[in-house]
């Protein structure tokens, strides 16, 4: 089975590999089209800002590649926000795979951004088989995607927002799965065993 991780600028390159390796997973780490289109998994790593990653995508005609794929896609983090719609980090109109807003929190007392361990609960989709309610993952983010038909994990900060979401063969989550510990090491091999 190839699974292969998205090489863009904004990518959490290294700690995704790790991750996976520590659950047996050879990845190919590449821009190559064919190489991301002939995978069995595609994960769609991001750290940073929404604008430069997209811009990132385009230049390279990532942008195509990842919203025509056929086969299980997981967008981790920024990642995540880039397969909805639009993002108000700095007006970006994302890919669309998920018609859904990614929003600015707003809070007077909370900490923006959100940084540490946070619980998910309401969980659904094979992605969590096997990940208890409320169990813990790390966050590190400022923008958030709002409750929605989609959403497979809620989180509570500032409101309750989704934290996970599914449509198709697209997945998201919010948490740096590769950061999460066993909780996150579960969900990545939920998803590599995905059919």
């Amino acid at each position: 089975m190839k699974t292969v991780i998205i090489k863009y600028n904004a990518g959490n390159i290294q700690s995704v590999l790790y991750a996976l390796e520590r659950i047996g997973v050879n990845a190919l780490v590449t821009a190559d089209h064919e190489e991301i289109i002939t995978a069995d998994k595609v994960i769609f790593p991001g750290v940073g800002e929404a604008n430069s990653a997209m811009s990132s995508l385009k230049e390279n005609n990532l942008d195509q590649i990842i919203k025509s794929l056929k086969q299980p896609v997981l967008g981790i983090c920024v990642g995540m926000q880039l397969l909805c719609k639009y993002s108000e980090e700095n007006d970006t109109e994302c890919l669309g795979v998920f018609d859904e807003p990614v929003k600015k929190f707003v809070s007077d007392s909370f900490k923006i951004p959100q940084i540490g361990w946070n619980t998910l609960y309401d969980l659904k989709s094979p992605l969590m088989k096997g990940v208890a309610e409320n169990s813990y993952c790390y966050f590190v983010h400022s923008y958030y995607v709002p409750m929605n038909e989609h959403a497979i994990a809620t989180t509570d900060y500032v409101q309750p927002y989704a934290s996970a979401i599914h449509k198709n063969n697209f997945y998201g989550v919010q948490f740096h799965a590769e950061k999460s510990a066993q909780v996150g090491e579960k969900i990545l091999k939920n998803f590599i065993e995905l059919i």
